[in-house]
């Protein structure tokens, strides 16, 4: 049954008292911002070419590994054993490309973080390998959006027996694209496996003109589109580089930028946006997040990752709201947001992809706070950290997050939160970037 999308509490008081601090949020978010913002000089820009290491990396301790096996609970549950897919969403045996990326990231960290034995390590992954190697395609050319991951038909969202292509993703499979060089150079005997992955793949319309581009299909009819905005165009375009595809303009992290000051910090976004482009320039945690973990900010400059870090502390030092906002799914209508610090001109709005806005449902990202403090380990990135312990456990996995006015836990639990949670903590074990502790080849 569905939750109710507001408390049914009889105690007026409490409730009143929320809707007046989110109000009182609400205006101050709207005043935090100013255009235009405070510019990165190019002096600042740090170069990708120097290794960043984390201050907070070192051998886990007892609330690490703890942190750990909760986040694997969730892959226990959800692993398809015959097709090696794993679902996206709880229970529900639907799959992206994106999602299953995330579950070679946590089935890496599973073994290396010695929650599983080596045996049981290589019979998924060659299970999980040989499943994508032989996935039917979109147009016989690229992995459909969503597929059913126990069946392995191409669906629709949410649509599990019904047949349908319904395009490509070029940033999710950019991520895919990182993943599989990670295993391929860290695992000898998967070498084979992930080189057929990418042979099944035929990628010669995902680029062009340095761009990546996407498929979708509209009342019949295939839409052929350039996609990707400052943050996971960067990150996804990292990935079909090291796959030796031409993303160059892509890799561009300054052409199409512009400055917004959130609560006086000046945010790096995207100028297309909504209405001069057609899509969602959202301003995310997630994308930076990854990029630090995965490559040591190859993809982005580490000071816009300090930028977006900085808004999100400002906010809480002005407000009281503890702040670590990113894209995910939600337990209740509809269903997926992005929580952005700035998206289509507006300052801290959640929207859909159809750009309806949900404010209202804003929520402080498990992943994301668990993210920012083993990259940053600061005092603000450990409240939140302490946060997620203290709110955000389920016995099958981390909660997706804590919704800000309803003050209460989003209880949706997904792939992607458990498995970006299980990354950062191998990323903290080995105290490296996971492409370079991979020795993976730029």
């Amino acid at each position: 049954m569905q939750k109710p999308a507001i408390s049914t509490s009889k105690n007026i008081s409490p409730t009143k008292s929320a809707e007046t601090q989110a109000q009182k949020i609400a205006n101050l978010d709207a005043k935090s911002a100013v255009l235009p913002g405070t510019p990165i000089l190019p002096s600042e820009l740090t170069s990708t070419k120097n290794l960043y290491i984390a201050p907070g990396v070192g051998k886990l301790d007892s609330v690490d590994m703890a942190v750990v096996r909760q986040a694997w609970l969730y892959f226990q549950r959800n692993w398809n054993n015959e097709t090696g897919l794993v679902n996206s969403v709880d229970g529900f045996t639907s799959v992206t490309m994106w999602d299953q990326a995330a579950a070679i990231a946590a089935l890496v960290s599973a073994k290396e973080l010695n929650l599983i034995p080596a045996a049981e390590f290589e019979a998924k992954m060659s299970k999980m390998l040989q499943t994508l190697a032989s996935l039917p395609l979109y147009k016989g050319e690229l992995p459909n959006k969503v597929y059913n991951a126990k069946t392995l038909i191409p669906v629709n969202y949410g649509q599990l027996d019904k047949r349908e292509e319904i395009g490509w993703s070029a940033i999710d499979l950019g991520r895919m694209a990182i993943w599989l060089k990670i295993v391929e150079a860290k695992y000898p005997k998967m070498r084979s496996p992930v080189q057929a992955v990418w042979k099944h793949w035929q990628v010669k319309r995902l680029t062009k003109n340095g761009q990546m581009y996407g498929t979708a299909v509209v009342q019949g009819k295939e839409q052929y589109n350039q996609e990707g905005r400052l943050g996971y165009e960067n990150y996804a375009a990292y990935g079909l580089k090291l796959w030796g595809l031409d993303v160059k303009q892509a890799l561009d992290y300054k052409s199409n930028t512009a400055f917004v000051n959130l609560y006086g910090k000046g945010v790096p976004y995207d100028r297309r946006d909504s209405k001069n482009s057609g899509a969602n320039n959202y301003v995310l945690s997630e994308p930076y997040i990854l990029d630090g973990i995965e490559t040591g900010f190859k993809a982005l400059p580490k000071v816009y990752a300090d930028r977006i870090l900085a808004a999100q502390q400002a906010r809480y030092q002005a407000t009281k709201q503890l702040t670590a906002l990113t894209e995910d799914n939600l337990d209740r209508p509809p269903y997926f947001v992005y929580n952005s610090l700035f998206v289509n001109s507006k300052p801290w709005a959640t929207i859909t992809d159809t750009q309806e806005q949900h404010n209202n449902l804003r929520f402080l990202s498990a992943k994301a706070a668990i993210g920012w403090h083993i990259l940053y380990n600061t005092a603000y990135t450990r409240q939140l950290f302490d946060f997620v312990q203290a709110n955000l456990k389920s016995k099958d996995g981390w909660y997706n997050g804590f919704y800000e006015s309803l003050r209460q836990p989003n209880q949706s639990l997904t792939a992607n939160n458990n498995g970006v949670i299980l990354e950062s903590l191998l990323y903290k074990q080995v105290g490296k970037p996971l492409t370079v502790w991979a020795k993976v080849k730029n």
